[in-house]
């Protein structure tokens, strides 16, 4: 019993070849994509803000903030919102994969580089089936300046 207490759950997904996760507890909802409202002047890897419900939410494509390969596709592609900070933010991810338990003493700490992907933006490693899963800090995915630029999102955005 006091195993299943040091588990970990998380949701993993792909980008590109590469599967990630992250804490199910930070996951409100996975979506499709929805039409996007763009947003001038913003880094590139924010793709933009949906209305989701009523709630005006940035969408930020995490390969394109890793410098990875896309592959886009319309079938498989989703939005995972997470909670980023105080705020809701959609992640763009290439497919769902499921959800993983694993426990908390296989997480390993992360390499300082993996793929162009700085250690910053992990909270660590696992191995899974075979499979290295990497497990992501959403917290850490924006800077201080750009929590700051996308929280003037809901000031400008409204009516």
């Amino acid at each position: 019993m006091n195993e299943t207490l040091q588990d970990i759950q998380v949701a993993s997904f792909r980008l590109g070849h590469d599967i990630y996760a992250v804490d199910i507890m930070r996951i409100k909802e996975i979506i499709r994509p929805q039409k996007l409202v763009s947003l001038p002047r913003f880094p590139s890897f924010v793709e933009g803000i949906i209305n989701l419900r009523g709630r005006i939410v940035p969408v930020i494509d995490i390969g394109k903030r890793f410098n990875l390969p896309r592959s886009y596709n319309e079938r498989t592609t989703c939005l995972l919102i997470v909670t980023v900070g105080q705020r809701l933010v959609g992640l763009v991810v290439d497919e769902m994969t499921g959800v993983i338990s694993f426990p908390a003493k296989d997480l390993k700490p992360s390499p300082e580089v993996m793929d162009g992907i700085r250690a910053e933006y992990l909270v660590g490693v696992c191995l899974v089936d075979d499979a290295l899963v990497m497990l992501l800090n959403p917290d850490t995915l924006l800077s201080g300046q750009e929590t700051v630029e996308l929280g003037m999102i809901d000031r400008e955005t409204q009516v």
